[in-house]
């Protein structure tokens, strides 16, 4: 298996590191900040899905004393139906009158 910066010499990221100042110039910090902070969320992230699966697997492992002393949590409900919020158009109100089904037109003849 080849490394994955493998085509990158010295040399070349050399010039790569000319090309980016002279692109980015004054932003280049505020890029490297950013990038800093993506990557710390991410692992954060990543950290957080690893001790969730970690309680999923093994729930008596992570008790803690000071979530044993916390109130217990509600039971999951199941989802609710929540009625429209706009009116059906094709319902017709039973105080309406009935519609004037009645053909007034011959169809055309042939």
């Amino acid at each position: 298996m080849t490394p994955l910066f493998a085509f990158l010499s010295p040399t070349t990221m050399i010039i790569l590191g000319v090309i980016a100042v002279l692109i980015f110039g004054r932003r280049l910090p505020e890029i490297a900040k950013s990038l800093g902070k993506s990557i710390t969320e991410f692992k954060k992230g990543a950290a957080g899905l690893e001790n969730g699966f970690d309680d999923i697997v093994n729930p008596s492992a992570s008790a803690s004393p000071a979530s044993a002393s916390a109130a217990p949590a509600e039971p999951i409900r199941p989802p609710q139906r929540v009625a429209p919020a706009a009116p059906k158009f094709d319902d017709v109100p039973a105080n309406a009158a009935p519609a004037n089904t009645a053909i007034t037109a011959a169809p055309p003849q042939p």
